[in-house]
């Protein structure tokens, strides 16, 4: 051993003795979710955490997704492109935030005009909300719709759900026709893949067994225990007098919950289960959450976060470059040493 090896030992070994005590963990921190195999894999070396898998008829590298977020703002723009610089960089699916604007304005098109960063083999999805959709179709122009994607030059489009965020928002709108009934007539003239989101409430089984009997991209879970929309827009409105800590906002389902009904709906339709890709989304807050759940879903998924990305968006692209690799990193690792107990 030479010397600067030597004193890199000492020094790893006085931190251990430093750190005994405070390295204490009791059975109660145990995480229960796991067999733990440490005989039968090696480490992963540089680049070793790219396992390409097939999502949407697209090539990823890791079984991760950037949700749609944010659109529409200056701060918006800088966002956005580090998100994008890095799904290129990492082989990750890309959805942008509400593409509203473009509806009827090229004025903020390059704030949302990545498919030239992206390139071509990048999943990539625009977002509209289900009171758009219903609108143009209403009004007999749901060809902006279908022009918005061709100028974008995205994959497809992305409708989110979301009619208790309406209802809490202040200048929201209010929906005259259910969003099946709307989803129904949209998916006749789209030509386009479609998924279809919650915003932070997620889905109940029978939306789940409805949305998956449409022909359907995916389904993206947007369960509670992430970003609530509802309960940002109830938040925002200064003539709120409701004190109370319970209300409408705090309903809806998990992701873990949702996936259940997702498994049990597929084993009880069978071949009539029309939409087997899921993005499984919502208070997922670690690649082994992430890991866990895609492990457990019957069909293909992949997982997705929003403001843990954002959070990381930021500031530098170094900052959201390094979240990323660690994410991928530990997904490889699971992937090797640990099983999910089913």
């Amino acid at each position: 051993m030479n010397k600067e090896n030597q004193s890199t030992a000492t020094a790893r070994k006085a931190d251990h003795l430093a750190l005994t005590n405070s390295a204490q963990t009791g059975v109660e921190n145990l995480d229960q979710r796991f067999d733990y195999e440490p005989l039968f894999e090696s480490h992963p070396v540089v680049d070793d955490w790219v396992k390409p898998i097939t999502f949407l008829g697209k090539r990823l590298k890791a079984p991760l997704w950037i949700s749609s977020m944010t659109g529409g703002t200056r701060e918006a723009k800088t966002i956005n492109t580090n998100l994008a610089k890095v799904a290129k960089e990492f082989g990750l699916g890309f959805g942008l935030g509400s593409c509203r604007s473009l509806l009827d304005s090229n004025d903020r098109f390059e704030d949302f005009n990545f498919r030239p960063l992206l390139g071509e083999e990048t999943p990539f999805y625009a977002n509209l909300g289900i009171a758009q959709v219903e609108q143009t179709l209403a009004a007999g122009e749901v060809a902006k719709i279908h022009s918005m994607v061709e100028r974008l030059q995205v994959d497809g489009l992305i409708i989110h759900i979301n009619p208790l965020q309406e209802w809490f928002q202040p200048e929201g709108d209010r929906l005259k026709k259910s969003p099946l009934e709307t989803l129904q007539a949209f998916l006749t003239q789209a030509k386009y893949p479609v998924i279809v989101k919650e915003v932070g409430q997620g889905f109940g089984p029978r939306s789940l067994k409805a949305l998956m009997q449409l022909p359907l991209a995916a389904i993206e879970f947007g369960a509670f225990g992430g970003t609530n929309f509802s309960q940002m827009e109830r938040l925002r409105d200064v003539t709120n007098c409701n004190d109370g800590v319970h209300g409408l906002q705090f309903v809806g389902h998990t992701a873990a919950e949702m996936l259940t009904h997702v498994n049990q709906i597929i084993d009880t339709l069978g071949e009539a289960t029309k939409c087997r890709s899921f993005i499984i989304s919502g208070g997922i807050r670690s690649a082994l959450s992430g890991y866990e759940l895609i492990t457990q879903c019957r069909a293909e998924a992949v997982y997705a976060q929003a403001k843990p990305f954002l959070d990381h968006a930021r500031g530098d692209y170094e900052t959201l470059q390094k979240f990323v690799l660690e994410q991928v990193l530990e997904l490889e690792m699971a992937r090797r040493f640990l099983t999910v107990r089913l």
